[in-house]
């Protein structure tokens, strides 16, 4: 049972809350959930569909997650602002709650939009496709959360701004300390699509307008997901990047980040060198280190545009690579499996034939990438040109 004036559930078996369980609430449960009335049979109403139990899962989940981000925005934030005595450093406010407000206020237009639909599944899809650019916020915010975690973990040592959390949880009388609401956003963005899934497979007709509206509406809603995932995945790469940079010792040349995203990374036996070396591939560079404690030593690096590619033929597992000019000068590579081997020669190759000074057309370099029989994940109907119609996207703050 939820605890009073609270809209979460102890999480259990992993992060689990009420506002993105993307099963619709009211199915019937195991044994009788619904208590027996000898009236049941003259009041009750006719039995909701599937769909419609989905559209109030959607509109009902909103509400909670509404409710929350209040609690955090008023409960929280401002109390701190509000505050006569300053609690917490301005950047420490910054980074804790990144722009809640923000996200605050789409939520509860979305859920004002949704409450007017009444229950039409069609009216629900509308509400997430006209706000398609809006959901971008969610991108800083997600970007933001390490910080804020590592914030809230700064925060919890210090006895006055702990002693203050626990207080204001306590005044709230919520179940679950500041750290699980600050998830809900993050946990949130990335449901939406899955349940307006559930409205698409059970919808009566599978053509026509409407349907072609909820369609819209799930993809809107993956391209955000996927959008944000990988965003997350470009700033977490970035950073790792700064980290490269910075434990990099002996290297004479321009800053790493000149060579684009760093694309992979790993650890290879090299035929003939005693200790293993440590790759990285950029953009547009090759970069080959040597470990040495929490440091590495450059060694060597290949421009993707004079980088050559050998796949062994003898042994499953080994694939060399070499500047063009300098053949004789091999670097042997043993792969600690299959998959890890198909990766990096897939990349090495998409990276040589993005980078080769000769125009080679689409169709040639798809075919070549095909015959890795690799294909890496892709969403239908979510081009990277519709995301760029889509999204304004903007460049990422550095860490």
């Amino acid at each position: 049972e939820e605890p009073p004036g609270d809209g979460t559930e102890p999480w259990g078996g992993g992060l689990h809350n009420s506002n993105n369980n993307a099963s619709p609430v009211g199915w019937p449960g195991p044994c009788g959930t619904r208590p027996f009335s000898p009236f049941a049979a003259r009041t009750a109403s006719p039995e909701p569909s599937y769909v419609e139990r989905v559209v109030l899962e959607i509109v009902e989940s909103e509400r909670t997650y509404a409710r929350d981000l209040r609690s955090i925005v008023e409960g929280y934030l401002g109390k701190i602002i509000d505050a006569e005595e300053p609690l917490l450093r301005p950047e420490q406010v910054s980074a804790l709650f990144g722009n809640i407000e923000d996200i605050y206020e789409l939520s509860s237009n979305l859920l004002q939009s949704l409450d007017s639909c009444d229950h039409d599944p069609v009216a629900v899809a509308v509400c997430f496709v006209t706000r398609s650019q809006d959901f971008d916020i969610y991108t800083q915010y997600c970007n933001n959360y390490p910080n804020s975690v590592a914030a809230l973990t700064e925060c919890m040592r210090n006895k006055q701004q702990a002693k203050f959390f626990r207080e204001c949880q306590e005044q709230m009388r919520h179940a679950l300390p500041l750290g699980a609401y600050l998830l809900k956003p993050v946990q949130r963005i990335l449901k939406y699509h899955l349940l307006l899934q559930e409205i698409a497979k059970h919808f009566e007709h599978k053509s026509g307008d409407d349907y072609e509206v909820v369609v819209e509406a799930i993809d809107t809603m993956t391209c955000v997901a996927w959008y944000i995932n990988d965003m997350k995945r470009k700033h977490e790469h970035a950073i790792r990047q700064q980290e490269i940079q910075s434990l990099l010792l002996n290297w004479k040349g321009p800053d790493l980040t000149t060579y684009g995203e760093l694309v992979m990374e790993g650890t290879f036996r090299v035929h003939r060198v005693r200790n293993e070396r440590a790759f990285f591939l950029f953009d547009k560079a090759l970069l080959i280190t040597k470990r040495r404690g929490d440091h590495y030593i450059y060694k060597n690096h290949i421009p993707c545009s004079s980088l050559m590619l050998i796949e062994s033929t003898r042994d499953s597992l080994c694939f060399s690579v070499a500047h063009y000019k300098h053949i004789k000068q091999q670097y042997s590579l043993q792969a600690k499996s299959a998959e890890e081997k198909r990766m990096w020669t897939h990349h090495i190759k998409r990276l040589i034939l993005e980078n080769h000074h000769a125009i080679i057309p689409q169709k040639a370099k798809e075919a070549i990438l095909d015959m890795d029989l690799f294909h890496p994940p892709r969403l239908p109907r979510c081009s990277p040109e519709r995301l760029k119609k889509s999204w304004s996207c903007q460049p990422l703050e550095e860490p």
